[in-house]
């Protein structure tokens, strides 16, 4: 590292802390002006919308337009540097193009792993806040998709099935339970009961009238219990859907969830397999655009930054639109979440390195 690579460098670092702050500022405005009425009838006072909601408001936005943020930052800074031939001097004291990146590229890698271990932990954590405020207060008057009476059949294993009717999520209880245990093609265990309760003493579910069915080589034995505890792997907060939740899981937690509901057969999983993936497929991002950004703006233009800039917004406009597309396609139909996340990723790799090769050197 040379003084002209601390010099890029620290340009780099300065021009992105400052986009960030500048439009999360703006973000925070906006969003506050949207919001102002549902915070006045929800009765929260300032203490809990800064401490609470834009605790976890804050790392969300930055989370979302990270990559643009660093896409502006370079863009604005290298075209800077081109306008006053900083760029031409470097290179015309003997400096190769590729070595004129290597400070873009450490900056880029420094950001990428810094939004990589952000998302996967930190940014959930914070999530995990401001969507507990939001359920709690903002949403509280909405319809809740597992409020009231809810029948429900899944999978807690690979060879056990339950089923419940009119679970209520605030008592925690249902109807109607039953388990079958099968082995082969053959029901090898059936539990009935009248009525199914979470015991929040014991950590475990409470049948009411139960009746065991065990059926082996031997024959069939039957068992009646007026009450009867269950070890069950299943928790009252699975059975009620939580629409912030990919959101609120870190990685490790994420992939879990996922693996769990995969082996229970349930259906509708690509939006958390799409957001699995995009935590990885987004720290990418951010160097793929950083080296578009400086193959864009190193050049020097009559138009100066603002041509750079309306470009440089054209291009992340296009890359935003293909990643939601291709979200879209996979959440709402078969196209599969691993490509779906990565697809924008190899897409614009391509471009960048069509603009490097005519980028002049």
């Amino acid at each position: 590292m040379r003084k002209i690579d601390w010099y890029i460098l620290k340009k780099f670092l300065v021009t992105f802390i400052f986009c960030m702050l500048l439009f999360t500022v703006i973000a925070v405005a906006i969003d506050s002006s949207e919001k102002t009425d549902d915070f006045v009838k929800a009765g929260v006072s300032t203490k809990q919308i800064l401490g609470e909601y834009y605790l976890g408001f804050v790392p969300w936005i930055w989370s979302l337009l990270f990559p643009l943020f660093v896409f502006i930052a370079v863009i604005f800074f290298t075209s800077r540097m081109a306008t006053r031939s900083e760029v031409i001097a470097i290179l015309a004291s003997g400096t190769s193009y590729n070595r004129f990146l290597r400070p873009y590229l450490i900056g880029g890698i420094m950001l990428a792993a810094l939004l990589w271990f952000g998302s996967r932990y930190w940014i959930p954590k914070a999530l995990f806040i401001k969507s507990n405020f939001q359920s709690k207060y903002l949403d509280k008057n909405k319809k809740k998709d597992n409020q009231g009476s809810n029948n429900y059949y899944l999978r807690t294993d690979s060879n056990t099935f339950i089923g419940m009717r009119r679970y209520d999520t605030a008592t925690k209880t249902a109807g109607n339970f039953f388990l079958n245990r099968i082995k082969g093609n053959k029901t090898i265990y059936n539990l009935r009961a009248d009525a199914i309760r979470w015991d929040t003493a014991v950590k475990k579910w409470q049948l009411t009238n139960a009746v065991e069915r065990m059926v082996d080589s031997a024959g069939e034995k039957i068992a009646v219990h007026p009450a009867y505890t269950l070890n069950m792997n299943l928790e009252p907060d699975e059975l009620r859907k939580d629409d912030y939740l990919k959101d609120k899981l870190t990685t490790p937690e994420l992939v879990h969830y996922i693996k769990r509901e995969e082996l229970r057969g349930t259906e509708g999983l690509n939006a958390y397999k799409v957001e699995r993936y995009r935590r990885t497929a987004t720290p990418a991002t951010v160097l793929l655009l950083t080296m578009i950004g400086v193959v864009v703006a190193s050049r020097k233009t009559r138009g100066g930054s603002g041509m750079h800039l309306a470009l440089g917004i054209t291009i992340a406009a296009m890359f935003i639109i293909s990643d939601r597309f291709s979200t879209v396609f996979a959440t709402k139909g078969n196209f599969p979440p691993l490509i779906a996340a990565w697809l924008p990723n190899i897409v614009f790799a391509g471009v960048a390195w069509w603009l490097y090769r005519k980028t002049p050197k």
